[in-house]
């Protein structure tokens, strides 16, 4: 294992802000990055980033709680499926070999590059499910689907630590008609209990780099309780696009089709694209407030 303590905050500020603004991106980049940059070996880095996630987003959770963005209905009926199948998960990870989750990582990489795709379309697509401020009372058919989600995701996340914020928030995405902002609190609250129960299992089998863990936290929690606040004030159809970009990365990451370290180079460059974007329209958006209409209105209708 390689890496010093500050590259550990820079890695911890970078995830939790990209979390509190998206709720996506933190196991699907953080278990490969600790893995390839860190040289952690796979059950050490699926144990400390469940952990550390656990920790950092219940600060998020708090947070959005306290900005009334979380459907707290549908968080209970997904941990009803996901806390005990989580269990499940990590008590596989130990037994399957390095194959078995090599194969169910591409599988994931697929369906979240695909649902990526997908989800970019449909944002600039009229039809099916649409969001809405309005109250969301869940029906049977919402229940069913919230508690298949919590089982197959919850086994997802114990097995690989991927999925608490990409595979819930994409299929929340789809199948519920919350606003990009409740769905993030949604999530980070959902998977901030879920990381608790899958990293508390890691902890018991010994699968937890804890110097690496208390150094990316003082710049994780800073990190997710801003790109909390400032998913608030994004307007919905941009934080939507933000999604999209996370999932493709994250996809793209996982499945590593590019020889040699080129996959981490675009991913990167990727992420620092979205980063100077995102940066320009805050800056056009500050200036446009004080001399004429809103872009973020604009984009938002």
């Amino acid at each position: 294992m390689s890496g010093g303590t500050w590259q550990f905050v820079l890695l911890g500020l970078g995830v939790g802000t990209l979390v509190g603004m998206t709720g996506m991106g933190g196991g699907s980049l953080m278990t490969p990055l600790l893995m390839l940059v860190f040289g952690f070996d796979g059950g050490k880095a699926v144990g400390t980033d469940l952990m550390h996630g656990a920790i950092f987003k219940s600060f998020g959770a708090a947070r959005h709680h306290a900005l009334g963005t979380i459907h707290k209905r549908l968080v209970l009926w997904m941990l009803v499926g996901s806390l005990p199948m989580s269990l499940i998960g990590v008590w596989f990870s130990h037994r399957l070999g390095e194959g078995a989750v090599g194969l169910q990582k591409r599988i994931i990489a697929a369906a979240l590059i695909l649902g990526g795709i997908g989800f970019l379309l449909k944002t600039f697509i009229k039809g099916g499910v649409q969001a809405s401020d309005e109250t969301f009372l869940l029906r049977r058919r919402d229940h069913v689907i919230a508690l298949s989600l919590g089982a197959t995701g919850g086994f997802v996340v114990g097995l690989t630590s991927v999925g608490s914020g990409t595979f819930f928030g994409l299929v929340m995405l789809l199948a519920f008609p919350l606003t990009a902002r409740r769905i993030v609190g949604t999530d980070i609250f959902h998977a901030a209990a879920l990381c608790w129960v899958a990293g508390l299992g890691h902890v018991v089998s010994g699968d937890v780099a804890w110097h690496a863990l208390l150094w990316m936290l003082p710049g994780s929690i800073p990190g997710i309780m801003i790109g909390s606040q400032v998913s608030v004030g994004i307007p919905d159809r941009v934080l939507r696009v933000a999604f999209s970009v996370v999932l493709l990365l994250s996809g793209l990451k996982l499945l590593e089709p590019l020889p040699g370290r080129w996959t981490d180079i675009t991913v990167l460059a990727g992420l620092g694209l979205g980063v100077l974007v995102f940066a320009a329209w805050g800056v056009s958006h500050l200036l446009s407030r004080r001399s004429g209409p809103s872009p973020a209105e604009e984009l938002s209708t």
